[in-house]
């Protein structure tokens, strides 16, 4: 079975894309500059509505659109919405920090997964940020701190997705089962099946996955 993540803006359409068959929902604000962290009010509807329904609830923890470069501030304001999300909740939480040379912030990443305390935690798309060397070193570093899922499109955004599958089963191999990896980033209702197939994964992620 095909495990088909909807990454949704606000909760306006997360009944519908419930009843359309989605299983887990990526929860965002600001979809337009790739998903930042939603009001507490979204996320307790959200969490409550995605509990009585059966599916799962990934939360965007995401400060700003830009880069994935954070200050203090920024990651003290993160770190409450991480907190904010475990007492409502929220089954899992999407995120990730580099440093200025483009490296995984493993400082920043350290407090962060602290502060999310037993949530499933996802590193999301500032993974294709990095070099295919600063990937490798990553996602070993990842595993190690028990993250769950690494979401990646396999190139730049602006790259078709089916270009990027040979990209994304050298991630696979590389992950090498240790990791999950969730492609995504132009995946929709009409190709899902084609990528997932392409690279025998049993699930995908993207704004327009299904249909409702």
């Amino acid at each position: 079975m095909l495990l088909k993540e909807v990454a949704l803006e606000n909760y306006t359409n997360i009944p519908a894309a419930v009843a359309a068959g989605a299983q887990r929902i990526e929860l965002n604000d600001n979809l337009a500059v790739g998903g930042t962290t939603v009001s507490r009010g979204v996320m307790a509807e959200a969490t409550k509505y995605t509990q009585e329904h059966g599916v799962g609830l990934v939360a965007m923890i995401r400060p700003r659109g830009g880069n994935f470069i954070y200050n203090d501030t920024e990651l003290k304001i993160m770190e409450a919405d991480l907190l904010q999300a475990q007492a409502l909740g929220v089954d899992a939480v999407t995120f990730g920090a580099l440093t200025e040379t483009g490296d995984l912030d493993t400082e920043a990443m350290s407090l962060l997964i602290g502060a999310a305390g037993g949530m499933s935690v996802v590193f999301h798309m500032a993974f294709d940020a990095m070099s295919p060397e600063q990937q490798a070193t990553a996602m070993d570093w990842l595993v190690e701190h028990q993250v769950d899922r690494i979401l990646t499109h396999g190139g730049p955004l602006a790259t078709p997705i089916a270009d990027c599958v040979p990209q994304l089963k050298a991630t696979i191999k590389l992950a090498a089962g240790r990791i999950q990896i969730l492609p995504g980033g132009g995946i929709t209702a009409d190709n899902v099946d084609k990528i997932t197939s392409a690279l025998n994964l049993k699930q995908a992620h993207g704004t327009k996955i299904i249909t409702y």
